[in-house]
């Protein structure tokens, strides 16, 4: 019966693909018409066919029945594939020609082939259940009216919605909706994993991450061994990052060229994205200046310089490229403060700050190759400050800080000011040992600088010297307290 059903769908639609190039052929059908009713399909006909198919109760025999309309799809599409191929022999159709016709028959319209014949073969038991359903809308602005919909799936109320989307936002990335539903979502930026989430993925539990805030609570020191197993997955967390397929490649494997392979892939898709969707303008410049952030971070003064970019080029030519990084979530800025004193916001210089990667793995794969290696080594060379500073602003950023820095043209410079159990507080990032000469002179003058605590963060246990805490680097993302 099941079978006889199909052949009967399949039939119909065959009927109306028929009907089409008639009509298409005697003049019938123009492009202007042709328009209309490819409209018309998508926007009605299709989302009532899904709703129809929806709107029906059902049991646990469903899943085996929609299993059932999966094989039969399957089935359906190899065999239409092999038809295709063995026309395209027959009628010496050149390669070109042949991936249309097979495109033509199986992507991306016939797609929906799936929908009334699932609907016909199931009938009851292709359902959503309301109330326990939820549907996910995946690269949702790359249709702006499944984003409008949001409010009346709200107003429906029986079934809960995600929309995912990247780049979402970002000018010129998607189509921007008729009508943003305004009350109907709620907007969550999802960042790469961060440190203590690495952690719970290479199955450190929180009775050990506890042990660490205790540590940091009484300002005592951490057993030696917890601290030289922590510190060598901090170096791991440096090279492989958060992105979750980076982290589950390096959770199975182990195999860093693997996870190096991923992560210049993001890098790339990154770099495409640039060129897809930027304004035409902004498509060189934008790519531009995202390479250039190894060079910046790697000079003696990291603040961010549109001529390295490109030599004589100004904020005025860049500004905006960087602003379409910034939006895309793939870079954060750290900007440097006029003054030490609460509030940070209200001191930051906007036209003078760092950029780094918002994570730090991507950031490595950035680098020449076997530096991945060296940082696992712990032989860190030349870009040893801009490795763990841009270390530090990952585990910043991700805990939702703002970034900011102290540099004077005197000298003074410390990689960043954040607010700490109420008062503004210094952090200075040390890839192993090292001076902390600004931050002492800064402290010497509370008067001056309006700050009376440090943060001295590197390849240290727990201790304290007067105003200095020394913690070791992998404790950073525990400095939660504001």
């Amino acid at each position: 019966m099941s079978i006889a059903i199909l052949l009967q769908q399949i039939l119909i639609i065959f009927l109306e693909i028929g009907t089409g190039a008639a009509v298409t052929k005697l003049g019938i059908m123009d492009d202007r018409n042709s328009k209309f009713l490819s409209n018309l399909v998508m926007s009605v006909t299709l989302p009532c066919t899904l709703l129809a198919s929806a709107s029906i109760d059902g049991g646990r025999e469903a899943v085996a029945g929609m299993l059932k309309g999966y094989v039969v799809l399957e089935i359906f599409y190899i065999l239409t594939i092999g038809i295709c191929l063995v026309l395209s022999r027959a009628m010496h159709l050149t390669r070109g020609q042949k991936a249309v016709l097979v495109g033509a028959a199986v992507m991306p319209n016939s797609a929906f082939i799936g929908i009334p014949l699932i609907s016909a073969l199931l009938g009851s038991e292709a359902v959503f259940e309301s109330g326990s359903t939820v549907l996910i809308l995946d690269e949702i602005q790359e249709c702006p009216e499944a984003r409008t919909a949001l409010k009346f799936f709200r107003i429906d109320g029986r079934y809960d919605v995600i929309g995912t989307g990247s780049l979402l936002g970002v000018k010129g990335y998607g189509k921007e909706p008729k009508s943003v539903p305004v009350g109907s979502e709620t907007v969550i930026d999802m960042y790469p994993l961060d440190f203590e989430e690495f952690l719970w993925a290479n199955r450190i539990a929180d009775p050990v991450i506890d042990m660490l805030k205790k540590c940091l609570q009484k300002e005592t020191p951490v057993p030696e061994a917890l601290h030289n197993r922590m510190k060598q997955l901090l170096l791991q967390y440096v090279v492989v990052g958060g992105m979750p397929d980076a982290v589950q490649t390096f959770v199975d494997t182990k195999q860093m060229d693997e996870v190096l392979q991923i992560q210049r892939d993001i890098v790339r898709s990154y770099e495409d994205d640039m060129v897809k969707y930027a304004e035409k303008k902004d498509k060189s410049r934008i790519k531009e200046c995202f390479q250039s952030i190894p060079k910046q971070l790697s000079k003696e003064n990291k603040k961010f310089q549109y001529s390295v970019v490109k030599k004589g080029s100004t904020a005025s030519k860049y500004a905006g490229s960087l602003q379409w990084i910034e939006d895309a979530g793939i870079i954060v800025r750290c900007y440097n403060l006029s003054i030490t004193e609460l509030p940070l916001d209200g001191n930051a210089e906007e036209d003078i700050f760092k950029v780094y990667m918002r994570d730090c793995g991507l950031f490595v794969s950035m680098l020449e190759d076997g530096t991945q290696y060296d940082i696992l080594q712990g032989n860190l060379y030349g870009y040893k400050g801009a490795i763990f500073e841009n270390l530090i602003a990952d585990v910043f950023g991700k805990m939702g800080r703002k970034l900011y820095y102290f540099h004077k043209d005197s000298g003074l410079e410390v990689d960043f000011v954040i607010r700490y159990k109420g008062q503004c507080t210094l952090v200075e990032v040390k890839a192993s040992t090292g001076n902390t000469k600004s931050t002492r002179t800064i402290l010497r003058h509370p008067e001056k600088y309006h700050v009376s605590q440090a943060i001295k963060l590197g390849d240290y246990n727990v201790g304290r010297t007067e105003q200095l805490l020394t913690l070791p680097l992998y404790m950073a993302f525990l400095l939660k307290e504001l």
